[in-house]
């Protein structure tokens, strides 16, 4: 059987009856047919170009952050409204040309079918692929080069577009510094012989507050940064202590008397009750911002992975494998809780170059 009776076949068994089917435009090739088919590619054209835009101001419009009243600063301020606009833009003009070309090319139908219960039977089945071949071949699609083409590039670029997004955080090379690289430190790393104190934050940047044995009481946390004499004064340099996504690190005192387990070769990394572990979770890197004081739990809240701080933070609930990184401290001369050195591992979660640490 030809397809035609093959289509025929599965709408009589189909038990479809078509009240009628107008063509679009009887007569192919006339200049509205031509005008409605250049409507449909043009639609499609503009969401390739507005995806390409995607990608280049993805890829090359300024996105660091710029501080208000600075040179700069309106760029990155439109940095995700332009990204979204044209990303928007482009899915938004593929939806126009789909819904033209159906209005203005697609034949007009009206079809009645009966319904019925249960499933298809094997002559349903195989006939269902012809009839789906001749109502392609009624829409005409077929033989219109022009919109095949533009939907195609249209769709070429959405997909590269999206792919952007998804590799677009893996572009840059991590490695590029070689033992600098940003994932082997972070901002407690102590920098020609200065000093790295524990800062809190108190909501007023210029605020200088470094934190003292006696800030906290018993079974209490806090959340602490990286801070240098040489960044007094200087907003952008203590903003960036503050923002950095490695930095935050939190300051347990447990009760006196608590009994702790201590990973060997880090048995002086605190002081007296005083601890410091990372706040980023070694999961996905959500902020491990909660601390239970009555079991000595630190808790991430993103995931449900808890740490046991008389274990030296080690996983003990949820799917966090690693325990939370230990920043060794001291108390100063001047009475200052400070680094005494970076975190002797990186922090966060894991990557493939990552040593094996217990």
């Amino acid at each position: 059987m030809s397809p035609e009776q093959l289509a025929r076949l599965a709408g009589e068994l189909d038990e479809v009856e078509v009240v009628h089917n107008t063509p679009a435009f009887p007569i192919p090739g006339t200049r509205a047919e031509k005008r409605a088919e250049r409507s449909v590619a043009l639609w499609f054209v503009i969401s390739a170009i507005s995806m390409i835009a995607f990608v280049v101001a993805f890829i090359a419009w300024p996105w660091e952050y710029v501080n208000v009243g600075e040179p700069g600063h309106a760029l990155y301020n439109l940095y995700t409204p332009v990204i979204g606009f044209t990303f928007g833009f482009s899915v938004l003009s593929i939806g126009i040309a789909v819904i033209q070309m159906v209005k203005k090319l697609f034949p007009d139908e009206t079809s009645v079918q009966q319904r019925h219960d249960g499933p298809s039977t094997d002559v349903d089945r195989a006939t269902f692929l012809a009839q789906v071949a001749d109502a392609g071949k009624g829409t005409t699609i077929g033989r219109r080069k022009l919109i095949i083409r533009s939907a195609g590039l249209a769709a070429a670029v959405a997909g590269i577009g999206t792919g952007v997004v998804a590799l677009g955080g893996i572009i840059r090379n991590p490695w590029a510094e070689g033992d600098d690289a940003p994932l082997w430190h972070t901002g407690w790393r102590p920098e020609n012989g200065e000093t790295v104190y524990l800062r809190t934050d108190t909501g007023i940047l210029s605020e200088i507050a470094r934190v003292r044995p006696e800030d906290m009481e018993p079974g209490s946390m806090m959340t602490v940064f990286p801070y240098r004499e040489s960044e007094r004064g200087n907003e952008e340099e203590l903003l960036h202590a503050q923002r950095a996504s490695d930095a935050p690190v939190m300051l347990i005192r447990l009760r006196p008397g608590t009994e702790v387990t201590k990973r060997p070769g880090q048995e002086n990394f605190n002081y007296g009750d005083f601890y410091a572990w990372s706040k980023v979770c070694t999961h996905l890197g959500c902020p491990t911002s909660l601390y239970q004081a009555q079991d000595n739990r630190i808790l991430c809240p993103c995931h449900q992975s808890q740490f046991l701080a008389t274990q030296d933070a080690e996983p003990v609930f949820g799917p966090a494998a690693r325990p939370l990184p230990q920043l060794p401290i001291t108390v100063n001369e001047e009475g200052f809780f400070v680094a005494r050195s970076d975190f002797v591992e990186p922090v966060g979660p894991a990557f493939w170059e990552r040593p094996k640490t217990t």
